[in-house]
């Protein structure tokens, strides 16, 4: 079975939802905190040489999460029909890549982060060749990893450093000069889990 398979096989098995403090049982939520909607596309591009997850290097000079590795994605806007609809649309903004290249395939269990978002992980295959073309201001780069890098279970760590005085514990799978930790590294260990099982 190859690794898109056994990708989407994996989207048929229950999954919970993730936020930012899984690891971090110590900090207490607010209740009846209000989460704003975002999504992310988790695109898998169809290589002759394998499939690749893309991902971005957000511009160093942002306010909100500088240099760090993210999905292409953001807020959803009111003109959006649906979670899909802005993550394709945050792509094609962000990367270039045309809404129309992308086959969704499912989306994955949604994920609230530190800066209270609900982010619905949205999958796509993207068949068709396309360059990658980074949002000026926005994306500083866009690059690609091997989909069995991801997916495999034992490239994750838990590593920690300190946020806002207390020593806060994450996930992280670096791959060569890319670190990729937090919330992205979040999503994408729980789909590696799941794919395992």
């Amino acid at each position: 079975m190859s690794e898109v398979d056994r990708l989407l096989a994996a989207l048929a098995r229950p999954a919970g939802e993730s936020s930012d403090f899984d690891l971090n049982p110590g900090i207490h939520l607010p209740a009846g905190r209000k989460l704003r909607p975002a999504a992310v596309l988790v695109p898998i591009w169809l290589r002759p040489s394998g499939p690749r997850l893309i991902l971005t290097k957000r511009s160093s000079h942002l306010k909100h999460h500088p240099g760090q590795i993210a999905f292409p994605g953001g807020k959803v806007d009111a003109t959006d029909a649906s979670a899909e609809a802005a993550a394709l649309r945050e792509a094609s903004e962000e990367i270039g890549l045309p809404p129309e290249s992308v086959q969704i395939v499912g989306m994955l269990p949604a994920h609230e982060t530190v800066t209270s978002f609900s982010m619905t992980p949205v999958l796509g295959l993207v068949r068709d060749d396309f360059t990658p073309t980074p949002e000026a201001g926005e994306v500083e780069e866009v690059f690609s990893v091997p989909l069995s890098h991801v997916l495999n279970p034992g490239n994750y760590a838990i590593e920690r450093r300190r946020w806002l005085g207390q020593w806060r514990r994450y996930y992280a799978v670096p791959y060569g000069p890319y670190y990729i930790w937090g919330a992205t590294a979040r999503i994408l260990c729980g789909l590696a889990q799941r794919v395992s099982r």
